[in-house]
């Protein structure tokens, strides 16, 4: 039933997302759009209780209960700025605003938008292991071990993912072509390069003559 309802939310978030931003560019009811997205949250609350009550009512901690954390984890994380994204892109289809600039690609800027996105992942991880230790607390006696297993898993993730941010503050990616250009421009102002006129020499075709 857990994994049921997990797949009935996420549903539900895409369907209440696209309702909103239809009607908000589309019907131009701009608090209608508010209220439809306003109800994103909720699937969570029901998530949540729904969780609570089959642990409540006797059920063994699963691997559906470790899932669940996780998944309200991440909506808290990353759906506001996944609803912000998509709205931007709505803006700029539907309504002609300009469009949303896209993330960096290249250099610190590049890092720094993977170290946000990590500092999301970190949220996530703490929303997802302290629902687990609650769960864990809740239970009591009763065997938790897939529910810490799932925050080991969470924790992972963060781990995993601030790896990978941290190669991009150590091997900055290079735009590319960037070599070349400043290879060009290294050799421009090498003096062999430089006409004999800017360093102050005679040229060969001089030194013959004299």
């Amino acid at each position: 039933m857990i994994v049921a309802l997990i797949i009935a939310c996420e549903v539900g978030f895409w369907v209440l997302l696209a309702a909103g931003l239809a009607v908000r560019y589309l019907l131009r009811m701009r608090r209608t759009s508010v209220a439809l997205l306003l109800c994103e949250p909720v699937l969570e609350l029901v998530l949540f209780a729904v969780t609570a009550v089959d642990l409540k009512n006797g059920a063994e901690p699963s691997w559906e209960h470790g899932l669940a954390a996780l998944y309200i984890g991440f909506t808290v994380a990353y759906g506001h700025y996944t609803i912000r994204w998509l709205d931007g892109h709505a803006a700029h289809r539907l309504a002609g605003a300009p469009r949303p600039p896209r993330p960096p690609r290249y250099g610190a800027p590049r890092a720094l938008h993977e170290g946000r996105l990590w500092l999301r992942t970190v949220l996530m991880a703490a929303v997802a292991c302290a629902l687990l230790q609650a769960a864990i607390w809740y239970v009591g006696d009763g065997d938790t071990t897939s529910l810490r297993s799932f925050q080991w898993v969470a924790l992972r993730a963060a781990g995993i993912h601030g790896l990978i941010a941290l190669t991009y503050v150590i091997w900055p990616k290079k735009r590319p072509g960037a070599e070349f250009e400043a290879g060009s421009a290294l050799s421009a102002g090498d003096p062999q390069h430089v006409p004999d006129r800017r360093v102050g020499r005679t040229g060969k075709d001089e030194e013959q003559v004299r």
